[in-house]
């Protein structure tokens, strides 16, 4: 089995350059042919697979953290007379399921990162069509801020996906048309059925681009909207960024190893351990010390850790059921570090390091695999880190009765725990959790950076079950076994409709909607079978479909 390594450097990238130019940067696909990620297909027409898209999440990370003086993103093709023509159809054919839908997911988590720099990191996305932007190139486009479409009788957007693959849009295309640009769901529905796609001033008019120009206008145009961006988006700083620097790592057979975090492998019993680890001292004292500190700051340097860790499962351990989260360090070492995070919010790396986290947290909540999360002696769960037992379908803590751990089983809720860190539906995971239940929020606001032992928790509401030492480890390995023995489609459609409660957003429909259809139609022969279209695609022959209607 190969591991799939999501660590790279612009030094290494074989698909994407990255030009800053002051206040703009330019980033520009021209992806290798040859250079796919797995043997069995040619990257062509700009078409992207997993290591395309590896690539583009670590230059979207290294704009926000190693260049805050960039205000405009240009997304373009280094190519002729191609934008880029979406996810490789071959690869796709050729994936397992699994793999596909995992696939899909980065590649929207990566999407919506983009439109989190657009409105929280003052970076804002232009896309810059010229030719053939098709499926998840069109996608692509969709999450940026603006876009240009060259006017040149050719260009032209597509959504081909119905017609010729007998698939959707993978990565939310159908709702960013309807949700985010508007676009009228009659016309959507043309849209979404012509393999030609629509160019000129009708994709205008329908909203699915924003400007549509002659190629010898272009330049010009470019200019007038990075010009509009920049004089409308305050600069988020004068000084310079950080280096994200590689990170500290070492994969074994049955362990992963980080500097904040160790996570364990038990294939036999489908479980992973995911221990995150206190810092050895207290936040920096200043802002500039935090600056000087950059990547290595524990903040940053754990937010980064866990985002890999939980790609390396999610790709790498498929066979992996369950993630058990655990902690252990001083607490009060975490909360000093939460404090510089709410005390200094409006520091442009703070911002930063919360977004992250943000995003990571997210990256939890929409993780295929049962979580839980285990309250020990020991641990460390304060604020930020308080958001992953927040976070678990169950979380078990336990009862120091007789006061024999120096360091007793407590929780404590801060202010970051109120609003920071938001979910994918906007809400706060303790909004989430007790919808509607005012009088439940209210007592946990009152106990606000205070630590609370297990039989408090329990009550407030912010553990499933406290335990005594004596029925802990029964308790723990009677709900694990049980896991265990459910089926794991079942338990992947229960978790995820479990854990988004409250109002849908743009991200909850993206991310609902597909793991419906991906979990249903990239398995019905009608697209993935012998004579179905996916695999049918660039034969000649057209996809045999089963006419049934269900």
């Amino acid at each position: 089995m190969i591991i799939i390594d999501f660590q790279t450097h612009p030094s290494r990238y074989r698909h994407w350059r990255v030009e800053i130019d002051g206040a703009v940067a330019h980033l520009i696909l021209d992806v290798a042919e040859d250079a796919g990620l797995f043997p069995g297909y040619d990257l062509k027409l700009n078409s992207y697979d997993l290591g395309v898209d590896i690539e583009l999440y670590d230059a979207t990370q290294r704009l926000r953290f190693e260049h805050p003086e960039v205000q405009v993103v240009i997304l373009r093709s280094g190519k002729d007379r191609v934008f880029c023509a979406g996810a490789n159809i071959r690869m796709l054919a050729n994936a397992e399921h699994g793999f596909k839908v995992n696939f899909c997911k980065f590649t929207n988590e990566t999407r919506n990162a983009i439109e989190e720099a657009g409105k929280e990191s003052g970076q804002k996305y232009i896309s810059v069509i010229e030719g053939i932007c098709a499926g998840g190139g069109y996608e692509l486009a969709l999450a940026t801020d603006y876009i240009i479409l060259a006017d040149d009788g050719s260009a032209a957007v597509s959504l081909p996906e119905v017609p010729l693959l007998a698939v959707l849009p993978g990565t939310g295309g159908l709702t960013r048309l309807t949700d985010k640009r508007r676009v009228r769901r009659d016309h959507a529905d043309v849209f979404a059925t012509l393999t030609e796609g629509i160019k000129g001033p009708r994709a205008v008019q329908w909203g699915l681009v924003d400007q549509t120009v002659a190629v010898s206008e272009l330049d010009g145009a470019i200019t007038d909207t990075v010009q509009h961006l920049t004089s409308t988006t305050p600069a988020r700083t004068a000084g310079t960024g950080i280096n994200l620097l590689p990170l500290e790592r070492t994969i074994e057979s049955e362990r992963v190893c980080y500097s904040t975090l160790t996570a364990t492998v038990d294939r036999d019993s489908a479980v992973a351990t995911i221990t995150l680890h206190a810092p050895e001292g207290p936040a920096p004292d200043t802002l500039d010390d935090l600056v000087a500190q950059g990547a290595q700051a524990w903040l940053l340097r754990c937010a980064r850790e866990l985002d890999d860790c939980l790609l390396h499962f999610r790709f790498n351990e498929p066979g992996i059921g369950v993630l058990v989260f655990k902690s252990s360090g001083e607490i009060s070492q975490v909360v000093t570090h939460d404090q510089l995070l709410r005390a200094h919010s409006d520091h442009w790396l703070v911002t930063e390091i919360r977004l992250y986290w943000k995003r990571v947290l997210k990256r939890v909540d929409l993780t295929g695999r049962s979580l839980v999360a285990l309250v020990e002696p020991g641990s460390c769960f304060c604020g930020l880190l308080a958001e992953i037992v927040l976070a678990c379908d169950r979380s078990y803590m336990m009862i120091d009765e007789d006061g024999e751990f120096p360091q007793p089983a407590v929780l404590s809720i801060t202010a970051t725990n109120t609003g920071s860190v938001p979910m994918s539906n906007g809400l706060t995971r303790l909004q989430t959790r007790f919808q509607g239940d005012v009088n439940a929020l209210e007592q946990i606001q009152s106990q606000l950076d205070i630590t609370l032992d297990a039989q408090q928790c329990e009550a407030l509401g912010l553990v499933t079950f406290a335990l005594d030492e004596i029925d802990w480890d029964d308790e723990i390995r009677v709900f694990l076994e049980e896991r265990a023995a459910f089926s794991p489609d079942a338990m992947t459609a229960m978790e995820a409709n479990l854990r988004f409660a409250g109002p849908e957003t743009m991200e909850t429909k993206i991310f609902g909607r597909l793991s419906a259809w991906q979990n249903w139609i990239f398995q019905r022969p009608n697209a993935a079978g012998e004579n179905g279209a996916l695999r049918r695609y660039g034969s000649g022959q057209k996809g045999l479909f089963d006419k049934t209607r269900t």
